[in-house]
């Protein structure tokens, strides 16, 4: 499970055997675990353990990393 990036103790992650479904990332932090797909939309599949708060945080930081996040995640599943 590669972290992508590290951004304020938020770790943003892939899972090796997903790569069947749609674009998305993982996220942790502490007790705190999201998933949030990058393709279509980004939108949450699931958050748990996140404040209102830190699951805006988590979706600046998705926006603003966007395309470093699609890059890595087709650059680590091989495809385009």
């Amino acid at each position: 499970m590669p972290t992508v990036l590290d951004i304020n103790g938020f770790k943003f992650k892939f899972y090796s055997n997903e790569n069947n479904e749609l674009c998305h990332v993982h996220i942790t932090k502490g007790s705190g675990n999201a998933k949030i797909w990058l393709e279509p939309k980004i939108k949450f599949a699931f958050s748990y353990n996140f404040t209102v708060r830190e699951q805006r945080e988590i979706e600046t930081l998705t926006e603003q990393n966007y395309e470093i996040l699609i890059s890595k995640w087709y650059e680590y599943f091989g495809k385009n």
